[in-house]
């Protein structure tokens, strides 16, 4: 799956100024790519989207992902070959705080984007990006396969889940019931990532950086947790090499695939932030106690189902990971950083 396919297509972007969707503009840029962009205005000027002057890499409508008839006279008028759907309300804690906010957004917000793609009369591959919480986690030690059953304590994790059975349900309902679909809807459950540009609230870089620049110690409150670490740019990759396969194979069944590091290579809260006090070179932290909101303490990802159908792996480990997204807080030039890392992965 050679991603030079892209170059000259088109690819709509819902999310494009957020973290992630940011990384895959600008991956898409470095390809060659006509992007449409569909999101919120950015929230913070420090974040990744504002850094590298989004708004040169493609063409940006800052619209809500709920405006229903605006988002579909978007895609419908873009008539994209591609679409990666990263809008959402993308936080545990902040769920807790707005759960009626982030079921619409990341439960309606799907099935609006689902609404406007039955519209399109022309082939598209549609990779709608979930998380590797929506399964019932039980904390028992198995890693997730895409099988497992689906569940969700927090509303965030649960209104995941719900996408999760929206985009099953058109599946079955309008995209699979040709024998040759034109659309070809897949889900993306990938883990917690961090890299540069990252600046939300609640996420244990970012809280870092935070921390580092006002001189403060940095607060962390479950520091045995277990995640699934890995750069941005890894699922980044993920994602459009599975773009190509949808468009490349003749789709029977709802697809999910995981994306995570090696079952070997995870990472506690605590040994996080260790590796990165050591990457930035100073630095310390504290446990606090807290009236805790439910987070799960174990999450892995078996990701046996990607890497044996589309040939997607890993390549950088956790501790690597760390270090790259280290080197784009602490750098002057962040864009050259960016192409920088992302060139260099593209070569692996």
């Amino acid at each position: 799956l050679d991603l030079k396919q892209y170059k000259g297509k088109k690819v709509f972007i819902t999310g494009h100024t957020g973290f992630k969707g940011t990384w895959l503009l600008l991956a898409l840029h470095q390809i060659g790519v006509q992007i449409k962009g569909y999101a919120l205005a950015p929230e913070n000027e420090s974040g990744g989207y504002s850094v590298i002057k989004g708004d040169g890499f493609c063409e940006s409508i800052i619209a809500d992902i709920r405006n229903k008839s605006v988002l579909e006279e978007e895609i419908v008028k873009f008539a994209p070959d591609y679409i990666f759907h990263l809008a959402a309300q993308p936080l545990v804690r902040e769920s807790y705080l707005n759960p009626s906010y982030t079921f619409d957004v990341n439960v309606l917000g799907t099935t609006y984007l689902l609404d406007a793609v039955k519209k399109l009369t022309n082939k598209c591959s549609v990779v709608i990006v979930t998380t590797d919480k929506v399964y019932e986690n039980k904390e028992d030690g198995n890693p997730f396969k895409e099988t497992d059953r689906l569940g969700g304590h927090d509303p965030y994790s649960t209104s995941k889940a719900c996408a999760e059975l929206v985009v099953e349900s058109y599946n079955k309902s309008f995209f699979l019931i040709q024998d040759n679909p034109i659309i070809n809807v897949a889900t993306a459950r990938a883990g917690n990532v961090i890299g540069g540009g990252d600046f939300c609230k609640d996420r244990i870089i970012p809280d870092f950086v935070r921390a580092l620049t006002l001189g403060e110690v940095l607060k962390i409150r479950n520091p045995d947790s277990v995640r699934p670490w890995q750069h941005v740019i890894e699922p980044i990759v993920g994602y459009l090499m599975l773009g190509l396969y949808l468009n490349q194979i003749s789709v029977k069944e709802s697809l999910a695939y995981n994306f995570g590091p090696e079952k070997d290579d995870h990472l506690t809260v605590k040994e996080l932030v260790d590796c990165a006090i050591n990457s930035w070179g100073s630095g310390s932290y504290k446990v606090i106690e807290q009236k805790a909101l439910h987070e799960a303490g174990l999450l892995k990802l078996d990701i046996t189902k990607i890497k044996e159908e589309i040939g997607w792996r890993p390549k950088l480990k956790a501790k690597e990971a760390i270090e790259k997204t280290i080197e784009w807080y602490k750098a002057a030039d962040k864009i050259s950083i960016m192409n920088k890392q992302i060139s260099n992965y593209l070569d692996l």
